[in-house]
């Protein structure tokens, strides 16, 4: 059997500077982590790979969570000296904690910008039919208009030029849709929707939570497990911004990661 190739993975900042593992969303890329990683964190050295199932990584599968795990494993093999800070969006937040749990010696603290973990099912369910239903859109102009509507609100223009440049690519009849596989993002939805995990005890972090997301991905579930379970080693931190948390607020996440650098 032909052995797998692993991710691909943008590396920004300073070599031989402190190590972050950047870890995006679900339908999101590596490349997102650029700005941030070539200015406000320029000083440290921003490992930031494409997961499974997007950008331009392989889109085999299986995409389950513990493939992610053992993914990224991989890529603190090859790029990684010692041990990281992880800076994870979203569904990367779910990673994130499963990759700690993984291999705890290899992580020295966690980010954790709006987590999505453990979701309602039933609205996981409903959100991964209409993917099904709704994978690609007319043109780039509905593309925007669908993201400028939503998560992306309150992102500048030109990060979310630069996003659609990057992840947007031409289909078969003329249609447009996001650099990513269809059914790794549906399957995705499930893992959505599994019960949370919590890092180690003792393992710094902290939580951000976008108070303009409505219904939140944070759930007041999770939030209290995490007070509760790691004390004083959790920080939380409630941002008056939405969902892309990272493109919305850059200095204040990049202050948030040299606290636990």
């Amino acid at each position: 059997m032909k052995p797998m190739r692993g991710l691909h993975t943008y590396l920004f900042g300073t070599p031989g500077a402190p190590e972050v593992l950047a870890l995006h969303g679900l339908t999101g890329h590596g490349r997102r982590w650029e700005a941030l990683g070539n200015d406000q964190l320029s000083d440290t050295r921003l490992i930031a790979p494409d997961l499974r199932g997007h950008g331009r990584s392989p889109w085999s599968p299986p995409w389950g969570l513990d493939t992610h795990v053992s993914d990224l494993i991989r890529v603190l093999d090859e790029h990684a000296t010692g041990p990281v800070v992880v800076v994870a969006h979203s569904y990367g937040g779910a990673i994130a904690l499963h990759l700690a749990r993984a291999v705890p010696d290899r992580i020295r603290g966690i980010v954790l910008l709006d987590p999505a973990i453990g979701l309602d099912p039933e609205n996981m369910g409903r959100i991964a039919e209409l993917t099904v239903a709704h994978p690609d859109y007319t043109d780039i102009a509905e593309a925007r208009s669908e993201k400028v509507h939503n998560s992306w609100a309150d992102v500048p223009t030109e990060a979310l030029d630069v996003d659609l440049a990057e992840h947007l690519v031409e289909l078969k009849g003329g249609r447009v849709g996001w650099r990513m596989s269809i059914p790794a993002v549906v399957a995705s939805f499930g893992e959505l929707a599994r019960d949370f995990v919590l890092p180690p005890a003792g393992t710094p972090t902290v939580l951000v939570q976008g108070l303009r997301v409505q219904p939140p991905y944070v759930t007041p579930e999770f939030r209290a497990a995490l007070a509760e379970h790691l004390g004083d080693y959790l920080t939380i931190v409630d941002l008056d911004c939405g969902h892309m948390v990272a493109h919305a607020r850059p200095d204040d996440v990049a202050t948030l990661v040299r606290t636990l650098l």
